[in-house]
């Protein structure tokens, strides 16, 4: 709402709201010279305004964030809110130093504008995954589904020499077992023939050949029974050991997805595969980057760009007027304690001269009683009565 026109007269007695001087507050202003700049009012006002929209903002992005990270709600909040402080102290120094003296200074406006940059960045983040939930969950666990993917070739390439070398003498002792009873099955399938007629002598009944072959055959089976008898619990360990490898590899997948999260990492992660191929979302996404790292830049942005006023001038000439203030204080702080130095220096002066002048009768009494004491003792030397006079008669210099 724009401010009244107040005639000039009744200017002295402007009082803000309570929410206009919050505003001026955010948007660094000094009430006190800011009441009389009709201009500037509303100038400083739409300054405060973006900072607080940037406060806010701020400190619903980083709430967001600390509760992807943190269960506790109190926590989270608590800690959005101190970063949003953080950032409503960084906006407010960075408009603080924005004046229509150093706005076309081009290295300050880098500096603010980089920093800003940097935190609308970071801030952006937070904000779009809020905005895209949905996508990136999904995206997720399409994520977690490659990483098990690739987990378990990991896995399996790293007991891959040990399961070849298993299967190996697995297969080894099975051609071996194969191959026994191969030789058995072709000895019983000879004595079946003799023995029906079938084959070999085609004479039907048990005789001396059919008695050979089974005898062959019998000889056969036995020493393949023998070798199954040594060779199945060989076949037996290393299937137990190919399962234990199986084992372990399902154990160290299920472990692996147990780390599986929605953690804020993840979803940028997630957000970033999302951009690379969904073609509908990459325009939006740096969109929305853009628009938000401008929300950050508000402040800055809106500080520079609008004309200065007298507002500005009437700092100048403030920070001027106090300078010339204190430095007129300090000379006149320095004038008066020369002065107190050089009063006392004549005062205390006069006061010696005057102990001097009242002691010097007192010194000469006291000078002819020990010169009489020292003639009536005639033990006492002559340097020992100087050695007394200077103890307790002579002045002393002042170090």
């Amino acid at each position: 709402m724009p401010e009244p026109n107040i005639a000039i007269s009744q200017r002295g007695n402007y009082t803000p709201s309570g929410f206009s001087a919050f505003l001026w507050w955010l948007s660094t202003a000094e009430e006190e010279l800011l009441v009389d700049t009709v201009v500037d009012r509303n100038r400083f006002k739409i300054v405060g305004m973006t900072v607080l929209a940037t406060w806010v903002f701020a400190t619903f992005t980083w709430t967001y964030f600390f509760s992807t990270i943190i269960g506790n709600p109190f926590m989270f909040i608590m800690l959005g809110a101190f970063m949003g402080f953080i950032i409503l102290t960084i906006d407010r120094a960075l408009i603080k130093g924005i004046t229509k003296f150093n706005k076309r200074q081009f290295t300050p406006l880098l500096f603010r504008g980089m920093l800003a940059l940097t935190i609308g960045t970071f801030m952006a983040q937070p904000a779009i995954l809020y905005m895209f939930n949905k996508e990136i969950m999904l995206q997720i666990s399409l994520d977690n589904e490659k990483k098990k993917m690739q987990k378990r070739d990991e896995l399996e390439a790293l007991y891959k020499t040990k399961k070849e070398e298993l299967s190996s003498k697995k297969q080894s002792i099975k051609a071996e077992l194969d191959k026994k009873y191969s030789d058995v099955s072709k000895a019983r399938e000879n004595f079946i023939a003799e023995a029906d007629g079938s084959g070999g002598t085609g004479k039907i009944g048990i005789k001396d050949i059919a008695l050979a072959k089974k005898t062959e055959y019998e000889k056969l089976d036995g020493e393949y029974k023998a070798l199954l008898a040594i060779d199945q619990p060989k076949l037996d360990g290393l299937d137990k050991d190919l399962n234990s490898i199986d084992d372990v590899v399902k154990n160290e997948e299920q472990q692996f997805t147990n780390y599986f999260n929605d953690g804020f990492l993840t979803r940028i992660e997630a957000l970033n595969n999302l951009v690379k191929t969904s073609p509908a979302l990459q325009f939006r996404y740096y969109l929305l980057v853009v628009i938000l790292m401008l929300i950050e830049l508000m402040p800055v942005v809106a500080k520079t760009l609008l004309p200065s006023g007298t507002y500005d001038e009437k700092v100048r000439l403030r920070e001027e007027m106090e300078i010339e203030i204190a430095r007129s204080n300090i000379i006149k702080e320095k004038d008066l304690k020369e002065m107190y130095n050089a009063m006392a220096k004549v005062n205390d002066e006069e006061a010696i001269t005057a102990f001097f002048n009242l002691t010097k009768n007192d010194k000469s009494e006291k000078i002819k009683s020990f010169s009489e004491k020292w003639r009536n003792e005639n033990h006492q030397t002559f340097d020992g009565l100087w050695a007394k006079m200077k103890r307790e008669i002579l002045s002393k210099q002042e170090n």
